[in-house]
């Protein structure tokens, strides 16, 4: 949801429940939803806009983690030993 989504439809709660499925298409294409009964009693967001307010964004899955990675160069030299017997440590 972007910033010119910012209006939002107020509903009564009545036609709200009658029209649920359209109400929460809105609350996901427009922004949120109002719902009221003589005064304001409720409003229907979109779960990644309630989950921006509340900071609790999704962790990302270990692909998008590593997909995340900074891009090494291709050309990247790693210094390894060329001493033979290399020493092995099990302790």
């Amino acid at each position: 949801m972007t910033a010119e989504h910012a209006e939002s439809t107020t509903w009564q709660v009545q036609e709200a429940e009658r029209h649920f499925r359209e109400v929460l298409k809105r609350s996901h294409d427009e922004g949120p939803q109002l719902v009221e009964h003589g005064q304001d009693v409720a409003v229907i967001l979109d779960m990644e806009e309630y989950r921006r307010l509340t900071g609790q964004e999704p962790e990302p899955d270990f692909k998008e983690f590593l997909l995340s990675a900074p891009d090494w160069p291709d050309d990247l030299e790693i210094p390894r030993s060329t001493d033979l017997p290399r020493e092995v440590d099990f302790s």
